[in-house]
């Protein structure tokens, strides 16, 4: 039996309750060291207004500004003799969690940490914070006051200095991309202030891992790699998270690199300068008022194709038909549309409300102008994407008729894809003239798709 020390054992007590006593309550400390800072900040006068600055880009995600707070929390501490505070689970430091409680992204924090690389979203709704996990929301254990959301909104608002602050709706984007939309206002209920940050995830995705995901056909892989060759011109159709953005990435990915492309977008969302480092890509950031600036240049642009990303303003879309009237082919549109056969009609009412004009003349311009148009949605488990179905959509000049024509559906009895032939005379001259070899391996694919009765996986 061990002998038993009193002494040791009233040492062990006065050493618990000196570490105890070094304990302080972490929202305590959080609002010791703010006051700190902003009493400094004041003190420095001209300084003010670079401290800022350094607020802003250490919320947009830049290193240095973000260590510049994290090396001044740590100093504090030591000065203050160590101070120790047992701080929440989803930071991984004290000085981290103060940082961010202070000036960051508060309890949001953990969402830009590796461990959540692969979500594409989260919320904050009133108090509640949610991650997109496996295609869903989760609540986190995590909650955000009134009081800090307000200081969130304001220290996100930095990075549109000329924005008013007393608007309802703002969107903005971080130094990565993240595109962060807040609601709040009259737009909400009371306390119930929406702030959404969305992000692109950089796919690798392949045909092949699409296919293993159940998203398309796996059957169909070498049809859709024809059809990049043979330079179609495609618009991805569906509603919001139905993967369109991925697999007009996915498409694009399979483009010779060595072709010149445009890619135009409203919002920065598609880094193919990440996705085709090699490729001669110009790349550009243009809502309605930009564009119309550089409409002639697109115009006049001897690029082998165009990307138009969440195509969705009627300038640019007019642009689009202009420059697909050229004879461009190989260009590629996301689209906001829950029916393949609206989709000319509907193009066609976002240019007449922005230019005017016959909305049934500019329908036909849009038939004429795309070759396929691929449907895709979302199954009740939000992390099932699905083809739902090609449509061939075209032109018949002789009686001025648009016609949309599916060559694929997927049927979700049998879960699987059923497809038949049916290529407009028009189609099959271009595509014989880009590469005759690859059309006729096309044809011959898509017949022998379309005889398998049962469908195809």
């Amino acid at each position: 039996m061990n002998r038993f020390y009193l002494e040791d054992q009233i040492d062990e007590v006065k050493l618990q309750r000196e570490e105890d006593s070094a304990q302080v309550d972490f929202l305590d400390l959080c609002k010791e060291l703010g006051q700190e800072f902003q009493r400094q900040w004041e003190e420095s006068g001209d300084y003010m207004e670079e401290l800022l600055d350094i607020q802003k880009k250490a919320i947009m995600g830049f290193e240095k500004e973000t260590n510049y707070f994290k090396e001044n929390i740590r100093a504090y501490l030591k000065d203050r003799g160590g101070i120790k505070s047992k701080y929440p689970t989803w930071y991984d430091s004290l000085e981290e969690g103060i940082y961010h409680e202070n000036w960051g992204m508060a309890s949001l924090a953990p969402w830009f940490t590796p461990e959540y690389m692969n979500s594409a979203s989260a919320k904050v709704i009133g108090n509640r914070i949610y991650f997109m996990e496996n295609g869903r929301m989760v609540l986190k254990e995590q909650k955000m006051s009134s009081e800090r959301r307000s200081q969130l909104i304001g220290a996100l608002l930095l990075l549109k200095p000329k924005e008013r602050s007393n608007r309802d709706f703002h969107e903005i984007y971080l130094l990565d991309g993240t595109r962060v939309t807040i609601f709040k206002g009259d737009m909400v209920k009371k306390d119930q202030d929406v702030i959404i940050f969305r992000r692109y995830i950089i796919p690798s995705y392949t045909f092949e891992e699409q296919g293993e995901r159940g998203t398309i056909p796996k059957d169909a892989i070498p049809l859709l790699k024809t059809m990049v060759t043979l330079g179609f011109n495609v618009a991805f159709l569906g509603a919001v998270r139905t993967a369109k953005t991925t697999f007009l990435s996915t498409w694009q990915s399979y483009e010779e690199e060595d072709l010149e492309g445009v890619l135009v977008e409203t919002d920065p969302e598609i880094p193919l300068h990440k996705l085709m480092p090699k490729a001669p890509i110009v790349q550009l950031i243009a809502d309605n008022e930009k564009l119309s600036g550089i409409t002639k240049n697109l115009m006049r642009s001897d690029a082998d194709y165009i990307v138009m990303g969440e195509a969705r303003e009627g300038l640019a879309l007019d642009t689009l038909l202009r420059i697909t009237g050229k004879g461009t082919r190989r260009v590629k549109i996301t689209y906001h549309c829950g029916n393949p056969e609206d989709f000319p009609y509907e193009v066609a009412a976002e240019i007449v409300k922005s230019l005017g004009g016959d909305q049934e003349f500019i329908a036909k311009r849009v038939a004429s102008a795309f070759d396929f148009l691929f449907h895709f949605v979302q199954l009740r488990d939000k992390n099932q994407k699905r083809l739902k179905s090609i449509s061939e959509i075209s032109l018949d000049r002789e009686k001025s008729v648009i016609l949309v024509r599916p060559i694929c559906e997927f049927d979700f009895l049998s879960e699987k894809w059923i497809f038949a032939p049916s290529i407009d005379e028009n189609k099959r001259g271009i595509a014989l003239q880009e590469n005759s070899s690859k059309y006729m391996e096309f044809e011959k694919i898509l017949a022998e798709l379309a005889s398998r009765k049962g469908g195809v996986t």
